[in-house]
């Protein structure tokens, strides 16, 4: 492996287009190398962001990473008067969460599209990856656990948390997942599909 990540020669992403979705989480550190990655690999990704992600990550990086507009509001509609993102979600062949905060996960589950996360999720029919990231408590509560269960049963997928050195000081299970490891799982969700951008034989 390289000092920059993976070395992968060829674009074997072409043609595929993403939707990253990020949380409030310190872990939101660690999506801006899972966008590079993506990106480098020939991939489209689009990123949104909640108001509470901007907190931790700003939207320059990812319009640096991808060359595309970041999706802020569900009313920030650069290229269409559609303010509800749902022309954004036609060609998207896979939409990853990343942080999934617990707050993210049960608004989900209740079915709220109250942001342009929630939003973008509730309109896509393609696939949704989680990689929550939260406090060892937070993460092992009953509610947010059955919040889990019942996105698992729509279908939605998960990298789940590690263990390890948490942003409040301690150490224990809900740490988000490497980038590597994320990496692995959409790219192999991916690779279960053609492109939508492909045309059908």
């Amino acid at each position: 492996m390289s000092p920059n990540g993976p070395s992968h020669s060829e674009r074997d992403l072409e043609g595929y287009e993403i939707i990253v979705s990020v949380c409030g989480g310190i872990a939101a550190y660690k999506t801006a190398t899972i966008v590079s990655r993506l990106v480098q690999r020939g991939a489209g990704v689009s990123v949104a962001m909640t108001s509470a992600a901007e907190r931790f990550i700003t939207p320059l990086t990812f319009e640096s990473l991808t060359a595309r507009h970041v999706f802020r509001s569900i009313w920030d509609s650069p290229d269409t008067h559609d303010p509800q993102h749902i022309r954004l979600t036609d060609r998207a062949d896979l939409v990853v969460i990343a942080p999934a905060t617990a707050n993210t996960i049960g608004r989900l589950a209740a079915g709220l599209g109250d942001d342009v996360v929630t939003t973008i999720a509730l309109t896509s029919d393609c696939p949704i990856l989680l990689a929550p990231a939260m406090n060892t408590r937070m993460w092992k509560n009953r509610i947010v656990q059955a919040n889990l269960s019942r996105l698992m049963e729509f279908g939605m997928m998960q990298v789940p948390p590690e263990s390890g050195w948490l942003a409040c000081r301690t150490i224990g299970e809900g740490r988000m997942a490497e980038p590597e490891t994320i990496l692995e799982h959409v790219v192999s969700s991916l690779k279960l599909q053609t492109p939508r951008s492909q045309p059908a034989e």
